[in-house]
This record gives structure tokens, C-alpha cells and sequence, in this order.
């Protein structure tokens, strides 16, 4: 086809459709791939500017892991070693024996070392289950001797507390201690029903032997 271009003085010039240029296309500007980045399973974006290879979710559960678990390692130094304003051994084993665990000092290198141990265990993720389960087995030993006769609430002396950190304790292991952890080469870094009956029934068993004695 040729359309007819009419030239200023009259003349006509014919000129092929194909030689009429067509208005330059809009240029599109790339998206703006700097305000977010892509990290972890597909699907999820991570704002810029966060810590590269930690996802929020990751570092919630480290801070969780080494709040709680230095608190607890924390209580068990008190016992055993009278450092942080703590009665140290001795003291402690004499309250052990009031309580009816003989020879109170054993029993009580027993609880300080299943603080310490486990409470370090769960703060770094090393063997989760089984430091979970230290420290729930001290837990349920105190809210049968101790506070249980006490109700709910701390500031009747009651089981509130204990309670708190064997959930806190369960919940770690059932969710795994992540990525973050020394026990991030074993299936249990990412939790689970089992690691979670483990830490459950060991502590249980290891609290019932306890008050056997």
C-alpha cells in the first residue's frame, strides 16, 4: 500500500506505509530490584538492609535460645558455685535435705549441674532433647516438693514459674533449635514430635527417680 504525501508546492510524492515510522515504543524502566531481595525457600523476600542468611524467624528463635537458656545456666552457677548472689553447694545442699532429697549435696550438684548443663545445651542447640529434658526433670521435681502446694501464681509461691520454662524447654525442642545451633548437622535440628516426647518422657522418668530416692 502507499499513502500520498503532499508536498508544499503542489507535487505528490508516494510513499510505502512500511516507510511511515510508527511512534518509538514507550521505554519501560526495569523494576526496582533494590528495595527487596529474595532469601530462603522460593516465595519468600526479605526487606534490604536485613542480615544476610538470617531470616527474622531464625533470629527470634536464637534470641529466644540464648536469653532463656543463659538464664537457666545462670540459676545452676548459683547453686553450685555461689557466684550471681547464690548460696553456693553447701547452702543449697542443706535446703535439699530440708526438702527431703538425702544426702541433700548430692541431690544438689544434681540440680545445678542440669540448670548449668542443660540451660548452656539449649542457649548454644547442642543435643536439645536431652537438655530440654534436664531441665524439665528439675522443674517437675520443684512443683512437687516446692511449689506445687503453693497454686498457680509466683507471688504465692506457686508453680507459674516452673511451669513457664518446662513449656518454654518443650517448645524449643519441638521446634528445633534452627539453623543457628550445634545441632545443626542431626535431624533434630528441626524439631519435631519425637526430640519432643524424648525430652518429655526423659525428663519425666529422671523427675520420678528423683523423688523415688
Amino acid at each position: 500500500m502507499r499513502a500520498l504525501h503532499f508536498h508544499p508546492l503542489g507535487r505528490t510524492r508516494a510513499l510505502s506505509l512500511t516507510q511511515v515510522r510508527a511512534p518509538a515504543a514507550e521505554t519501560r524502566r526495569p523494576a526496582d530490584t533494590t528495595a527487596r531481595t529474595t532469601s530462603g525457600p522460593p516465595g519468600e523476600t526479605r526487606a534490604a538492609g536485613a542480615v544476610p542468611g538470617l531470616s527474622a524467624a531464625e533470629g527470634g528463635l536464637l534470641l529466644i535460645r540464648l536469653t532463656f537458656g543463659l538464664l537457666l545456666a545462670g540459676h545452676g552457677a548459683q547453686k553450685l558455685f555461689g557466684i550471681f548472689g547464690g548460696s553456693g553447694l553447701t547452702a543449697t545442699g542443706r535446703g535439699f535435705d530440708a526438702l527431703g532429697y538425702h544426702p541433700g549435696k548430692v541431690f544438689a550438684a544434681i540440680g545445678g549441674l542440669s540448670e548449668l548443663c542443660g540451660g548452656l545445651g539449649l542457649a548454644v542447640g547442642l543435643l536439645t532433647p536431652l537438655a530440654a529434658a534436664a531441665v524439665i526433670g528439675v522443674m517437675i521435681n520443684a512443683m512437687v516438693t516446692v511449689s506445687g502446694a503453693h497454686g498457680l501464681w509466683i507471688q504465692n509461691g506457686g508453680v507459674e514459674y516452673s511451669v513457664s520454662i518446662c513449656v518454654v524447654a518443650l517448645a524449643l525442642t519441638a521446634i528445633g533449635p534452627g539453623r543457628f545451633s550445634l545441632d545443626r548437622f542431626f535431624p533434630w535440628r528441626s524439631g519435631g514430635w519425637f526430640p519432643a516426647a524424648v525430652a518429655l518422657g526423659v525428663g519425666g522418668i529422671g523427675a520420678a527417680i528423683a523423688l523415688s530416692i
